[in-house]
């Protein structure tokens, strides 16, 4: 017990002294990117002294960006995430053949297949067919009516073939969707510098504390301050619904968003923001329903009850001096 309680503490001071190898927390870049304008130059000021502390702090170069070597990537990566937001899980089999069992002519058809083979097995009493008496074609309309049943399975066979094409369909179209999706996201590249060169990375790549060259036509991939511009423009209609272009200086806006497009210009950012921490990721999370969020809420009470365990243990391992 008390080695768990130990090797607990210990896991605990190692993720405060990655946290500590930077001089800001996640927590204060995410709030810092959800300013805008003087306010978000305020802070910067208040917080960092201006944009060179705030590379000082993110331990990276305006001029030749991050070194590059691996386990400073990886630590990074630890400290602040990857850029990448996490698709939605994809639906089962199970569940695209119940939607396509919402089908209102399906509903239809089952419930008549189901009254067929109910009337099918349906027998009258014994009395009705004494005073009925038997009839030149008695035979044959007992042989019919054995075969009733028939009409009501093929009924349902025939919902059961539509349920299942239907089904399959669905599933190998968002299975070659996610797949495209994929292609493309490992196809696409944006320009860094690193250990002094410019280079294209793979945008999953992209760390906080890059820094990325924007220029006219781009698609930023991550949240970042800006730090040189030339008549930089950008198109935030995506995030704010504003057609209007904005323009971007280090002495009035220097804030650039994921998920916007460069209209005019050109210039360099620090990346302070990736993955489902940038403001696009943000979104994200909140639009795509309440799976992840479920699985937070859990992993925060695991993390929770862990952590009264602990407690307990460290308490129960001391000795007790009368």
């Amino acid at each position: 017990m008390a080695n768990n309680s130990y090797s607990g503490v210990k896991n605990s001071l190692v993720e405060a002294n990655h946290d500590a190898e930077f001089g800001c927390s996640l927590k204060e870049l995410r709030a810092l990117m959800e300013l805008r304008g003087a306010e978000a130059l305020g802070k910067i000021g208040e917080t960092y002294g201006d944009t060179q502390g705030l590379c000082n702090r993110l331990k990276t170069s305006p001029v030749d960006g991050l070194s590059g070597q691996p386990a400073d990537i990886e630590k990074r990566k630890t400290v602040f995430g990857q850029n990448l937001i996490p698709p939605k899980k994809p639906k089962t089999f199970l569940q695209l053949v119940w939607e396509a069992l919402q089908d209102v002519t399906l509903i239809i058809l089952e419930v008549a297949a189901v009254v067929s083979l109910g009337l099918s097995f349906y027998r009258p009493p014994d009395t009705e067919r004494d005073h009925c008496g038997k009839a030149a074609g008695g035979v044959e309309d007992e042989g019919e009516s054995e075969a009733g049943w028939i009409e009501g399975a093929a009924i349902l066979l025939s919902v059961i073939c539509v349920v299942l094409v239907t089904a399959f369909n669905d599933w190998s179209k968002e299975k070659q969707f996610r797949g495209l999706q994929s292609r493309i996201e490992q196809e696409q590249k944006f320009t860094v510098v690193r250990g002094g060169q410019v280079i294209q990375i793979p945008v999953a790549e992209i760390v906080v504390g890059d820094i990325a060259q924007v220029k006219y036509g781009d698609l930023l991939p991550a949240d970042g301050v800006l730090i040189q511009g030339n008549d930089l423009k950008i198109d935030e209609s995506s995030l704010t619904g504003e057609s209007d272009h904005v323009k971007k200086t280090q002495e009035k806006d220097p804030m650039l968003l994921s998920g916007t497009h460069v209209m005019e210009g050109s210039g360099k950012m620090v990346v302070t923001a990736v993955g489902v921490n940038s403001q696009t990721g943000i979104i994200f999370t909140l639009l795509g329903g309440g799976e992840d969020d479920d699985d937070e809420e859990e992993e925060k009470k695991k993390e929770k009850e862990e952590k009264k365990k602990l407690h307990s243990h460290i308490f129960t391992s001391l000795p007790v001096h009368m």
